[in-house]
């Protein structure tokens, strides 16, 4: 037996690079310490929205390189498949009857309020991977740019979006960063984060390659075992123009998010990092939009107040009502007594595939407090949509303004100019201008109920994997065979870190 007598201290940097088991002596010589040191692999996990296997191919050649030289899978993803869920279940290995985040937002039953796109890290339960990655190694770090339930999270270092709202009405481009003091550095290096980019009608690379920058300062100058980035490009057009590569903005779109791509990938090479490429969700083609609340509202189950002569949705007072999230819904309904009469209501609504009831939730994983009595999902060509209005003139004002947190339900129309403006930058930027100069208005630039606008989307689980999200990785051998479940990301991400079998 080898036994080797060094100062307190001194020997965790004497074997810090060592993989196999030391024998350690410290000071007393019947005094032995065995130090089983942990080597920890840096890892780079981009987060490319929207990414399918029927879209890697020539106009892709960075992330194909990538996935030739290791692997790729499928990602058995969870329902619904949706940012807020799926981001959820990847940095938790649970489900959303576990975790709780049921859709990109929920009906916050105490409040009597839908709340969507929320940020406290807190409102996701369950053990995070950082969190995890820590408790193997304390000195395990993590940065977390731009992943959903940024606010508070327990990361190294961490940013997500977060406009400035000042009482003269303005939206003001921003961004939420801990430590605090990075959000000024990041400002300084790149500039104001490019909010109206991220997302709106005008949404486009500018915000990815901003969080792409952004994120490699952070790799560059804190050094993280982990670093976790969110590239959002490829979302906007894949629901604006469907999913068709016949349409040469698809593929400007595929080259551009490649780039990106390809320059961190080639920065975490230089560094000996790993690389994990993966996606929430397959986008795949719709036709039109289900008015699942306008049903419900003709059925007299939804209540709506009356406010300077417009319909307010009222939640609390409604009977039933749907929370709409691409091509789930979660219906909350108020008495159990009108249970089946909701549910044979929504079921014969032209485009709804299924409605879920508890034992339909819990076989999808979505028996939680939070889900709404019953869940509807869309056939494959259809969404939802929030609309409850009966009377397009009593229309709430927000219906034609980007307002994501206002609505109760997702929007995507807000993705486009009314077509029926002539010069819509120019009506929006004079009213940003009017904003300025301290006059209210009303950024009214959305059409108000044209969804056959919207050509493709989510939430439900694709039909054919090549239409669904993936899993890139450098290190093949990790993969396993067969696709990756969604809850077994969490781990996948702890075995290229540490080791197959981390814990």
């Amino acid at each position: 037996m080898l036994i080797i007598y060094l100062n307190p201290g001194d020997f965790k940097n004497t074997f810090a690079n060592a993989r196999s088991p030391c024998i350690i002596s410290v000071d007393q010589p019947r005094r032995v310490i065995i130090w089983q040191p942990i080597f920890m692999q840096p890892t780079l996990v981009i987060l490319v929205v929207g990414l399918s296997p029927s879209l890697i191919g020539e106009h892709t050649p960075h992330l194909k390189k990538l996935a030739e030289r290791g692997g790729t899978r499928p990602l058995s993803t969870v329902v619904p498949a949706v940012t807020c869920t799926v981001q959820s279940t990847l940095v938790t290995g649970t489900l959303p009857s576990n975790h709780g985040a049921v859709a990109n937002g929920w009906y916050f039953r105490d409040l009597s309020e839908v709340l969507l796109w929320r940020q406290p890290n807190q409102l996701v339960h369950g053990e995070k991977i950082w969190d995890a990655g820590k408790k193997r190694d304390p000195d395990f770090t993590c940065a977390k740019m731009f992943w959903w339930y940024n606010m508070y999270a327990t990361a190294d270092w961490s940013a997500t979006p977060r406009p400035m709202y000042p009482a003269n009405g303005l939206k003001i481009p921003d961004h939420y960063a801990y430590p605090q003091g990075m959000r000024d550095e990041l400002d300084a290096k790149f500039g104001k984060f490019p909010l109206f980019k991220f997302w709106g009608p005008v949404a486009d690379i500018e915000s990815s390659s901003w969080i792409a920058k952004a994120t490699q300062h952070v790799i560059d100058t804190r050094k993280p075992t982990l670093a976790m980035t969110y590239l959002p490009h490829l979302d906007y057009n894949l629901q604006r123009l469907g999913p068709d590569l016949s349409h040469p903005r698809l593929i400007a779109d595929l080259k551009e998010i490649d780039d990106l791509c390809g320059e961190l990938i080639e920065a975490a090479d230089k560094e000996g990092r790993d690389v994990i490429v993966v996606s929430e969700y397959g986008i795949t083609e719709v036709t039109d939009a289900i008015h699942i609340n306008r049903a419900l509202r003709e059925a007299g189950l939804i209540a709506t107040r009356e406010e300077l002569g417009r319909d307010v949705f009222d939640a609390g007072a409604s009977d039933a009502f749907a929370l709409a999230d691409h091509q789930l819904a979660h219906i909350y309904v108020k008495s159990p007594d009108r249970l089946l009469e909701v549910k044979k209501l929504v079921e014969q609504l032209d485009g709804v595939e299924t409605v879920l009831d508890y034992e339909g939730k819990a076989a999808a994983g979505l028996a939680h407090d939070r889900s709404g009595e019953l869940v509807a999902i869309s056939s494959a060509d259809r969404w939802f949509s929030y609309y409850y209005w009966l009377d397009d003139e009593k229309a709430p004002d927000y219906a034609t303004t980007v307002d994501i947190h206002r609505k109760p339900g997702y929007d995507p129309v807000e993705l486009f100019f009314d077509p029926a403006l002539r010069f819509p930058k120019l009506k929006a930027g004079l009213k940003v201008a009017q904003r300025k100069l301290g006059f209210r208005n009303l950024m009214d630039v959305i059409s108000l109920n044209d969804t056959k606008l919207v050509k493709g989307s989510h939430g439900r689980l694709t039909d054919d994997p090549d239409d669904g999200p993936m899993v890139i990785s450098s290190r093949e051998d990790l993969l396993g065979e067969g696709p990756v479940a969604a809850v077994d990301f969490k781990q996948l991400v702890l075995d290229h870190v540490f080791g197959r079998k981390a814990n």
